[in-house]
């Protein structure tokens, strides 16, 4: 039997910022584009898997990548998924085919934050998402590291946190790439799964924030 990577059960972390100067609401249905490509959304069925055989870049010794204290924070909300989050004021919006209007991804040179909606049978454990999304993830990000994969709770109520580091996409005008760390949470509701992942550079410091985020979603 092959092994699984220990379950922990707990409690997810609250962001401790409380600098928002108020939210305000973004519709789903702006179109804004950039030739970013994130290297950690959710993967579909469609999708072309990524060779097993990139090695791993070294970490930058100083990251780039912090998302600043005094950062505001819109809240976008998604009537096609059926869910809303908080995200960075200011971040481009990547555009999705129609195939894919209830997901979204927000980038801001390497960081970014992904949802990705799509039907499920049942609400996820640790088990059957090591089983699952963990190999989706191997599949179609770039030289992944799985470093734990958890049980716990958000706001919105229980998700298994997936906790990894990749490289990035290669820069389309200098080829670099920068290893990034990545959290994936999976969460469900009446057949539904959202995928909520966020990614930075190794070594930036984005807790506060990324638990902000994380907390901030809701389903509609």
């Amino acid at each position: 039997m092959r092994s699984l990577v220990p379950v922990l059960i707990i409690t997810f972390g609250v962001a401790c910022t409380a600098k928002d100067s108020g939210t305000t609401a973004q519709s789903d249905t702006t179109s804004t584009t950039t030739s970013a490509t994130p290297s950690t959304t959710a993967s579909s069925s469609t999708e072309t898997a990524i060779s097993s055989t990139e090695t791993a870049v070294a970490p930058e010794v100083s990251p780039p990548g912090d998302i600043p204290d005094s950062q505001t924070f819109v809240t976008f909300k998604n009537s096609s998924g059926g869910y809303q989050l908080e995200t960075p004021e200011g971040w481009a919006r990547m555009a999705v085919p129609p195939e894919y209007i209830a997901d979204v991804t927000f980038v801001n040179k390497f960081d970014g934050v992904s949802v990705h909606i799509a039907s499920a049978p049942a609400e996820p454990t640790a088990a059957s998402v090591q089983a699952n999304e963990v190999k989706r993830i191997q599949s179609n990000v770039r030289a992944v590291k799985i470093t734990s994969v958890s049980e716990g709770t958000l706001t919105s109520g229980k998700a298994v946190a997936i906790k990894y580091t990749s490289n990035s996409n290669p820069s389309p005008i200098t080829n670099k790439q920068i290893r990034l760390e990545n959290v994936t949470y999976v969460l469900y509701r009446n057949g539904k799964e959202a995928m909520l992942t966020m990614w930075a550079p190794l070594g930036a410091d984005n807790a506060d924030q990324w638990n902000r985020m994380a907390n901030s979603f809701r389903w509609l």
